[in-house]
């Protein structure tokens, strides 16, 4: 595998000549695009190339697409980046399309050693409660305290949200994985993941770039009337 500039997936002229003949050897296996802010001193997007000559032959004249542009946790204004429980993620979308469907499995098991045996759903809505909970009986228990146990009353409770905040992190991935692929069945998912055949890619006019295949995901609708939510601003 190795990074290029998100502009080479299809840049005409010469580079087209090049990746056409790269796709038709079959050995192209998974496109990524990259978002902005994920180099310390780029803040460019990019694209991860993998290949593979050893391809099962159910995939050989397939490459799976992933647009993981809007997928990144945010470090801080200039820098993003993948958590652990992302990289994991989107290696299970990997596992999927090959059909190591072992692998995937054993990330659910993983998810659950962490959370516990409830449905994702319900973990998420746990601990969104309990945290809310907990911040304000801190609230409470900081305004009954003496003023010298202030303090330390404070930094309990923060301690303590801060670690179901940690949980509900992942919890929420687990939520994102599961919503998308169940038990464990590839699928593609509209803005984000794609298995493109070689015709559809030489249809596209040879381009590698996963934004091309993927599509744009569904927004959800929030059930607000535009035209007069503006006439009211």
């Amino acid at each position: 595998g190795f990074v290029m500039a998100s502009s080479a997936t299809d840049s005409q002229g010469k580079d087209k000549d090049i990746r056409e003949k790269l796709i038709r050897t079959g050995h192209v296996d998974c496109m990524v695009s990259v978002g902005n802010n994920f180099f310390y001193t780029k803040s460019l997007p990019c694209s991860l190339w993998f290949f593979d000559k050893g391809k099962a032959e159910a995939i050989r004249d397939r490459v799976l697409f992933i647009d993981a542009r809007n997928y990144y946790t945010v470090v801080d204004r200039t820098l993003n980046e993948w958590s652990d429980w992302q990289l994991k993620n989107l290696n299970a979308i990997v596992w999927l399309y090959r059909g190591e469907v072992d692998k995937y499995r054993e990330l659910i098991r993983e998810y659950h050693a962490v959370l516990g045996s409830l449905p994702f759903a319900d973990r998420v809505q746990q601990l969104e409660t309990d945290i809310a909970n907990c911040r304000a009986e801190g609230k409470e228990a900081v305004e009954r305290a003496d003023r010298k146990d202030k303090k330390r009353i404070q930094a309990q409770y923060e301690d303590a949200a801060a670690a179901m905040t940690q949980k509900l992190t992942v919890a929420k991935e687990a939520q994102w994985l599961t919503d998308k692929f169940g038990d464990g069945e590839y699928a593609d998912v509209p803005g984000l993941c794609k298995v493109a055949t070689l015709e559809d890619i030489e249809q596209k006019g040879w381009s590698l770039t996963p934004g091309a295949y993927v599509g744009v995901a569904p927004v959800e609708d929030d059930g607000v009337d535009f035209a007069q939510r503006m006439k009211e601003i």
